[in-house]
């Protein structure tokens, strides 16, 4: 009976030893996601993928500022998420209708657009410029635009600051779904400027010869952020800002934009 009750009291110490060794695998893939898990959650995420270096195609796979951060912050908070590509006007809307989650786009923060949804901490500084054709020598500012036509993109800063200021600078307005569309109305001299986002069109002069070029200063100084809709998706929004924070102190964020952007 001795040797019996020493076997048993053995076999019921492996087993607390073993059910130890348990917990602690658990614990460490819960860890290395960064954060708590969603339980399965998979958030929609609309982007635009005619918008580099934020987001754009490539070989199949979707590449940009963008998209490596918010796959950077759901993998530091232990979340899924499905991209949703678009047009960028249609991304609020889209989230008014519960068709997305997060709207991340290179999106300035307006007051306009906070009355729909609320939006994380910036995470990038941008501004939008005058771009007009490589050879064209009498636009340098917005009081020479009268009489001209410029060209925007739907449903963003730019389209909004080109309409507010059309009536009062004398020029006329022409919207285009995506950007590169509107590079090609400028460069074939069918439009006489357009109005862009600084760091996108740095960067597509900088890829490709568009035969355009950056005229004046910056018109303004948008920052992005990342939206959710509403007072919806509160427990998300602290999510997001929480990841977007780490990923600024552990040197992630430098990092993703060092790739696209350069030093």
């Amino acid at each position: 009976m001795k040797k019996f009750g020493l076997l048993s009291l053995f076999l019921i110490i492996g087993l607390l030893l073993a059910a130890c060794g348990t917990d602690k695998s658990t614990s460490d893939t819960s860890k290395s996601t960064g954060g708590a898990s969603d339980d399965g959650k998979v958030y929609k995420v609309g982007v635009d993928t005619t918008y580099p270096p934020f987001e754009f195609e490539e070989g199949g796979q979707y590449k940009g500022i963008d998209i490596e951060l918010i796959n950077a912050i759901a993998e530091n908070q232990g979340f899924k998420i499905d991209l949703n590509p678009m047009d960028f006007g249609g991304i609020i809307p889209a989230m008014q209708a519960n068709q997305l989650d997060i709207g991340i786009a290179g999106m300035s923060i307006t007051d306009e657009r906070k009355k729909i949804v609320d939006f994380s901490e910036p995470y990038f500084d941008a501004g939008i410029t005058l771009v007009a054709k490589k050879d064209n020598s009498e636009i340098n500012t917005l009081d020479d635009l009268k009489g001209k036509t410029v060209a925007v993109k739907k449903g963003t800063s730019g389209a909004t600051f080109a309409q507010d200021n059309a009536d009062s600078k004398g020029f006329e307005v022409v919207q285009f779904n995506d950007s590169p569309a509107m590079f090609q109305e400028v460069a074939n001299g069918n439009a006489d400027v357009l109005i862009e986002d600084y760091p996108v069109i740095a960067y597509a002069i900088a890829q490709k010869d568009l035969g355009l070029k950056i005229v004046g200063d910056r018109l303004n100084g948008d920052q992005y952020g990342i939206a959710v809709l509403k007072g919806k998706n509160q427990d998300l929004l602290e999510k997001i800002d929480k990841g977007l924070a780490e990923l600024k102190a552990n040197g992630k964020y430098d990092e993703i934009l060092k790739t696209y952007l350069g030093e």
